[in-house]
């Protein structure tokens, strides 16, 4: 069964949410079979990668607010992402523009792992104050995970995978994305947000246990002569 996960590398939430539904996929029995899906989303699509601003003072423009209360905000999602295990350091964090981490995240599913890929450009924004829309830093974290320096270099230096990223962000408007991060069970169930791991838990068994039932449902199907898409007869 597959589970989509609307996200953007810049949401702390989003980090915090991974961390949540990982506890819940991890005490279910059924986690052998469960897809992740990552799906790319930008809460911020214009802005500029600015290594000489602040994320307080990005926050408190975009928001209207002091610094101070953008401080006030950030000490209180660092405290909530601490009790999960993460460190966040927002002292380091680097504003930029997500667009290509996206395109890396995509290109990472193709090789089957984009969840690593989706871990390594978290730890890369929120603990390590790496700069996740610089190239260079897309190719060591991706080198980190098992893929080819240059692959992931031709892609950055094209356009690879931009319809993907796209795509995925008009996907979201058609499945009622307000925010991230945004859960969708088998496109069945959704949950909006870095809920708890039990909230995670009981829709992920509940989603399972319809779609196992969906499987037993299939018309039982007597074998014959059949021509098959690749021009042989069987």
């Amino acid at each position: 069964m597959q589970v989509e996960i609307w996200s953007d590398v810049l949401c702390p939430f989003c980090y915090i949410g991974k961390r949540r539904f990982e506890k819940a996929l991890a005490n279910s029995v059924n986690k052998n079979q469960i897809e992740l899906v990552w799906k790319s989303f930008q809460l911020s699509p214009d802005m500029i990668t600015d290594p000489t601003t602040s994320v307080y003072d990005y926050l408190a423009q975009h928001k209207g607010i002091s610094v101070e209360q953008a401080r006030q905000m950030i000490a209180q999602v660092t405290q909530m992402a601490a009790l999960e295990g993460l460190e966040y350091d927002f002292d380091k964090a680097i504003n930029a523009n997500s667009f290509d981490a996206h395109r890396f995240s995509q290109l990472a599913r193709v090789h089957l792992v984009q969840d690593e890929a989706e871990e390594k450009l978290f730890a890369a924004y929120f603990t390590q104050g790496k700069n996740i829309a610089d190239h260079q830093t897309l190719i060591e974290l991706g080198s980190g995970i098992g893929l080819d320096e240059k692959v992931v270099s031709d892609m950055l230096l094209g356009d690879a995978y931009a319809n993907e990223v796209m795509q995925d962000i008009y996907e979201a408007q058609q499945v009622g994305v307000r925010g991230v991060p945004f859960f969708v069970f088998d496109r069945k169930y959704a949950v909006s947000g870095a809920q708890d791991a039990q909230v995670f838990e009981e829709v992920l068994e509940k989603a399972f246990g319809e779609w196992k039932q969906s499987l037993s449902n299939m018309p039982e199907i007597q074998e014959g002569d059949v021509c098959t898409p690749d021009g042989d007869y069987a």
